[in-house]
């Protein structure tokens, strides 16, 4: 843990302000759910991610939509990369989400591009170290939030993906979210 030399109090109703600097680093918005740790005399908070807690499956998920779709299959929360199957796999896992991919999760549509059809390629993470021809991103929306996306990227030259690709991710989107609902 990193001390940052800022020092709040607590008001009558029990209430502390986060800075601006820091709800804007660690990219808390307001309504965000935080979760309450404590150990000892300290006290924790950490952006709650519901998709965390499903972590293996989304492991699991994700090999399985690489298997089917032959794209490197990625799912990610709001905030980073949970998990990721297939070639170039290691460059995403855990890393922060790009600005743009936020933006198209806020949004809550579904976002298709090919770059042999002129399409804008998105990056995935905010340090993309892949590059990808195609991509796929589909929300995962459940009980009307945003908690993440199921992603499919190609990276081969020319590579166009379609319609299909869209209705398996979005599938997968939808699996995902049933476990919140």
């Amino acid at each position: 843990m990193k001390a940052t030399g800022i020092v709040r109090r607590i008001d009558e109703l029990g209430r502390v302000v986060i800075p601006k600097e820091i709800r804007r680093t660690l990219r808390i918005r307001e309504g965000d759910p935080l979760e309450l740790f404590t150990d000892r005399d300290e006290l924790m908070l950490k952006k709650y991610s519901p998709i965390a807690s499903v972590e293996r499956f989304a492991e699991g998920t994700a090999k399985s939509l690489n298997e089917q779709s032959g794209c490197l299959a990625v799912i990610c929360d709001t905030d980073s990369v949970l998990s990721a199957a297939g070639s170039g796999k290691k460059a995403l896992v855990g890393k922060t989400v790009s600005e743009k991919l936020a933006e198209i999760m806020d949004s809550r549509r579904s976002y298709l591009a090919n770059k042999a059809e002129g399409g804008e390629v998105l990056a995935v993470v905010a340090d993309a170290e892949i590059e990808h021809t195609a991509e796929v991103i589909v929300p995962i929306v459940a009980n009307g939030d945003c908690l993440g996306a199921v992603i499919l990227l190609s990276q081969e030259e020319g590579a166009v993906l379609e319609a299909a690709s869209v209705k398996l991710a979005r599938l997968t989107a939808d699996i995902i979210a049933n476990q919140f609902e």
